[in-house]
């Protein structure tokens, strides 16, 4: 097999369909810039999410007049517990603290007597900070001797798990639409180069070129079209969010966060989705151009 010819019938079949090529690029790059913008907002929703959940604490109560060795065996107990990450012990003075700054009141001055629960603070591992995990661990430590009762903020955990599982979802789905036109697109252009160059191919065939010799320039020439898309996808995405937005408003798109790895990114899945539909198209429709 020539690798100079199979470039040069790349290249050749890449400048000749010069129409139906840039719509397919121009096509390939409105939808990775789609599935760029989605991706970069689904990012920065999970990482706010992720920050509300590393938020979130388990608060053990104790039971009145436990001794000290009794506490620092329930704290000992809990730190065997599966998924349990730090632990703080918070005594009533603390307690009392901790009310005045959140409800602006000295709770001795109003009942002349401290009525706050001695407690541990509890934050977990990041793999058991969801519903079902976090309800288990509970579970767990109520059993506990010595423990009056646990409290963690339920209904804002359980509709985070909801919404996580919605935006997977969601994601999942869109990923999938715009995979499967881009693959479309690209099938549909390596078809009509094929169609255009049927006669070359059926000359080809009669002469002993092997499938492989044969379909390796369509391949190339598809891949590049994904890359190029790629190239133009992750630079307009560069553009609008390092300069275009922070000029719209600074202090609404400041926090947007972009991982390094993004950009290139981009640019693989549009080569990736070229690859995908160059190779399903020459395997059908190369087997149809026999019949040309």
């Amino acid at each position: 097999m020539s690798l100079s010819y199979i470039l040069k019938e790349s290249f050749s079949g890449f400048r000749k369909v010069k129409i139906s090529g840039i719509i397919t690029i121009f096509t390939i790059t409105v939808s990775l810039l789609l599935l760029g913008i989605f991706l970069i907002v689904l990012e920065n929703i999970n990482d706010v999410v992720q920050n509300i959940r590393d938020r979130i604490e388990i608060e053990v109560f104790l039971t009145d007049r436990l001794s000290k060795s009794e506490k620092d065996d329930i704290q000992k107990k809990i730190s065997l517990v599966e998924g349990v990450g730090n632990i703080k012990f918070i005594s009533k003075e603390e307690a009392s603290k901790i009310f005045r700054q959140e409800f602006g009141e000295d709770i001795n001055q109003v009942l002349d007597f401290n009525p706050l629960p001695e407690s541990f603070k509890i934050t977990l591992s990041d793999e058991y900070k969801n519903s079902a995990k976090v309800k288990q661990i509970t579970e767990e430590l109520r059993n506990l001797k010595g423990v009056d009762d646990v409290l963690y903020r339920k209904t804002l955990l359980e509709l985070l798990d909801r919404r996580a599982k919605l935006f997977s979802e969601i994601s999942l789905t869109i990923g999938i639409v715009i995979g499967l036109i881009s693959v479309f697109l690209i099938s549909n252009t390596i078809r009509l180069i094929i169609y255009s160059k049927r006669k070359v191919i059926e000359t080809m065939k009669l002469v002993g070129a092997t499938g492989r010799f044969i379909k390796t320039p369509f391949i190339i020439e598809g891949f590049l079209h994904g890359f190029l898309a790629g190239v133009i996808a992750a630079a307009v995405l560069y553009i609008l969010i390092r300069f275009i937005l922070p000029f719209v408003g600074e202090d609404l798109f400041s926090k947007i966060v972009v991982k390094y790895y993004f950009y290139p990114g981009i640019i693989l899945i549009g080569c990736l989705l070229s690859l995908v539909g160059s190779l399903f198209s020459t395997k059908i429709f190369l087997s149809k151009a026999q019949r040309f």
